[in-house]
């Protein structure tokens, strides 16, 4: 069935996300995106993780290192569309559980002027190493994810804090066909669903990503734990 396109993409460029250029400088020290649309609410986070949502300074990037439970989907009927969407640094045909990871977020400016933070992280699988990419940034409309290298798939987020944990759920999923956005119907499209806590016990990060359908259910999820840092960078390095 076809879909009607969408007459205004958010996203003023078709560049892939790994060659959108770094934040350098700016006169004043930006805002995150998550401040943007969340406001006062991102105050009520756990300290720790008030830290990770918040701007990352221009000259740096935030490190983190840990481990995921598990990362994959056990429905091998699936693999063949993450075999595709892999290679395109989005989702992996793999069921794993221990599975190291890093991640590396930056600070960068669209071609739009819109700061956003590119995130890339490596999942160690048993297979080898993957590498998932994405940028998120804050629209009139929300927070809007551009998912894997070339930025092609878009999830708009609503999030929420409770109990000092970040909840956030998409609300519509869209693909760039032919230079062209168009949104899914409610009734095909995926819905993702991240939760963000710190625990200090173990005084670390958790995270929890569930991509989810209707009628299939759980399609892929992620969950684990890790340690993060801000650290300044070599302008050569970013």
């Amino acid at each position: 069935m076809a879909l009607p396109p969408e007459s205004t993409p958010p996203l003023e460029s078709t560049q892939p996300l790994e060659s959108i250029p770094p934040l350098e400088s700016l006169p004043l020290e930006p805002l995150s995106p998550y401040r943007v649309v969340l406001g006062d609410e991102l105050d009520r986070l756990h300290p720790r993780l008030r830290a990770y949502f918040s701007a990352i300074p221009a000259g740096s990037e935030g490190r983190g290192s840990g481990t995921f439970d598990v990362a994959g989907t056990p429905r091998r009927w699936l693999w063949p569309v993450f075999w595709v969407l892999g290679a395109q640094g989005l989702l992996f045909a793999a069921w794993e559980r221990d599975v190291p990871f890093v991640v590396v977020n930056r600070p960068v400016v669209d071609a739009a002027g819109r700061v956003a933070i590119r995130a890339t992280r490596e999942f160690d699988f048993a297979r080898g190493l993957r590498t998932m990419v994405d940028a998120i940034t804050a629209t009139d409309g929300g927070l809007v994810d551009y998912l894997g290298r070339a930025g092609r798939y878009e999830a708009s987020l609503a999030g929420t804090v409770v109990n000092g944990e970040l909840h956030l759920r998409s609300t519509r999923m869209r693909l760039r066909i032919g230079g062209r956005w168009w949104a899914l119907p409610a009734f095909l499209a995926p819905t993702v669903a991240l939760t963000e806590r710190f625990d200090d016990g173990t005084d670390r990060q958790r995270v929890s990503v569930i991509l989810s359908a209707p009628v299939l259910g759980k399609l892929y999820e992620y969950s684990g734990s890790f340690s993060y840092e801000i650290l300044a960078v070599a302008n050569h390095e970013l």
